[in-house]
């Protein structure tokens, strides 16, 4: 790859993934498809930009809670570990433009409706029904609660980078293994994804979550791989196969999989092993 297209590449992979404003080409799509296996190193790259907000967030938080607790008097701990936590999880969303949330939200509208047609039609359209409030609001919670469940903040910045680059592991997972439901944004990347170079995004994931966070981010990489094919059978029974809303759905879900499980094995480690599954 020359270094131009090396440059194209990224500046469309990051146009695809986020709302950062890199004047994308009007085939930046062909180009996010048929390289999806670099979607785990772009999710790390993500969840460095939400590990950086995180960081600024508790020194600034930090920083006005001790000024209100200095004038006041009140309790201010607790407050030190939600907001940044919401504020992260608020970022990542904007970040990504909310759509791979709409995708969750569309699942959530679908499940429960008798016909596939009914279900796809639904996934279409601008509407939040009760049941796809409530799975988007679950699982964003879920994840919200993973973030709280880790006190130490180095692992807190370690385990958005590694959360983002399994929840893009996990996509590229059900676009590999799943078949297309319908014409669209999800068949276009099934059709165009390389198999083959798809191993590489595998490899590049079992690194950076072992290089991060030892055993465990081998742990959560794996997690990932069996959540995208989880998520490729709920796909089929849901949808007929694989859509965009699958995918987007899947980046979310996994993306608080990762965290929830990382605050447990974090317990795990810290009772039995005495942190040794962490660096």
């Amino acid at each position: 790859m020359s270094k131009s297209n090396a440059i194209k590449t990224f500046r469309d992979l990051l146009a695809f993934l986020t709302i950062i404003p890199l004047g994308q080409t009007e085939d930046f799509v062909v180009t996010s498809s048929r390289n999806m296996y670099l979607f785990p190193l772009m999710g790390a790259l993500i969840g460095l930009f939400g590990a950086g907000y995180f960081l600024g967030c508790s020194f600034i938080v930090g920083y006005l809670l001790g000024a209100v607790n200095f004038l006041l008097h009140i309790p201010t701990a607790w407050l030190a570990r939600i907001l940044p936590a919401a504020m992260t999880l608020a970022f990542l969303l904007v970040l990504t433009g909310f759509q791979h949330f709409d995708g969750l939200v569309d699942l959530g509208n679908a499940i429960g409706l008798k016909k596939v047609e009914d279900r796809r039609e639904i996934a279409h359209r601008w509407v939040v029904t009760y049941k796809g409030g409530f799975l988007a609001i679950f699982v964003e919670f879920s994840a919200f609660v993973g973030l709280l469940l880790l006190s130490d903040w180095t692992i807190v910045l370690r385990a958005l980078i590694v959360a983002e680059m399994a929840a893009k592991l996990a996509m590229v997972t059900i676009v590999w293994r799943g078949k297309p439901a319908h014409k669209g944004l999800g068949s276009r990347f099934i059709e165009n994804a390389k198999r083959k170079l798809n191993v590489a995004g595998y490899i590049m994931a079992f690194v950076v979550g072992f290089l991060l966070l030892g055993w465990a981010g081998l742990i959560v990489a794996l997690a990932a791989v069996g959540f995208g094919l989880f998520m490729v059978w709920v796909g089929k029974k849901v949808f007929g196969g694989v859509s965009g809303d699958m995918i987007g759905a899947t980046n979310e879900a996994a993306r608080a999989l990762t965290l929830v499980l990382v605050g447990a094995v974090l317990v795990f480690a810290s009772v039995l092993f005495d942190g040794a599954l962490f660096f």
